[in-house]
């Protein structure tokens, strides 16, 4: 095994309050594309830009364009949890891993078992009527023609946190309290460079921070431990499932 894998894996072992906090590239690997690469969102043709169609005031003035784009392109129903979620999940019923803290708003991690996830950008699979407050699921809204609208006749807008929206208070806090606990922070699949949810790393205090990612990423100087490889391969194979 790797040097810095089997560093890893030592760690693991010896740790009892494990924190891991990921971003879109723990769910590229189950066919979900990121933002940033080549392949990512925002480097597709659309008649707006994908950050724009995606921010709160886009959504409030052309919400049916909104969704046109936000059904093709931000939900992903046949998506499968990968060796990362189900390694996750794994060490979460061995009393390893207290908390999932992720950026993705696809449930991945519940459908691989995590219990304990916070989402700080929300999730597709709720949606909420804007003027009532009645839940919907994700079928609700992909079996929709045009504007999901609610029986009250409200728009139903899913519960994922736009551009130009603050994240939730009560996520950021539960996020920076676990955080500030973790003797091992597993950080992966995220180039940190999406604020406030970059800086939640500020917040530990221990002296095992491991950065999992394929390429460098602004925080590198801050980690104890870097490994730039597939976050699906390196925790399937530290943890044992592979």
């Amino acid at each position: 095994m790797d040097e810095k894998w089997q560093q890893l894996k030592e760690w693991i072992q010896e740790s009892q309050y494990i924190v891991f906090f990921g971003g879109a590239g723990v769910s590229t690997e189950s066919k979900i594309p990121d933002f940033r690469s080549e392949d990512g969102l925002y480097r597709q043709k659309y008649k707006y830009p994908p950050e724009t169609i995606i921010s709160h005031s886009f959504y409030m003035k052309n919400t049916e364009e909104f969704y046109r784009f936000y059904k093709d392109r931000m939900i992903y129903k046949e998506a499968v949890p990968n060796d990362a979620h189900r390694t996750l999940a794994k060490l979460e019923q061995e009393g390893k891993v207290k908390v999932v803290i992720t950026q993705n708003i696809d449930g991945l991690h519940q459908m691989a078992g995590s219990r304990e996830v916070l989402e700080l950008h929300g999730s597709v699979h709720r949606n909420y009527c804007t003027r009532c407050g009645q839940f919907y699921d994700l079928d609700y809204i992909t079996n929709s023609e045009g504007v999901p609208r609610c029986t009250c006749g409200g728009t139903v807008k899913p519960d994922v946190v736009l551009y130009e929206e603050g994240l939730d208070d009560t996520v950021l806090r539960r996020s920076i309290e676990h955080i500030s606990k973790a003797d091992l922070l597993i950080v992966g699949g995220t180039s940190l460079a999406v604020y406030p949810a970059a800086g939640l790393i500020d917040y530990y205090r221990g002296k095992k921070l491991v950065l999992i990612n394929r390429s460098a990423t602004p925080r590198d100087s801050q980690a104890d431990l870097i490994i730039n490889d597939s976050i699906g391969q390196v925790l399937g194979a530290v943890a044992g499932i592979r």
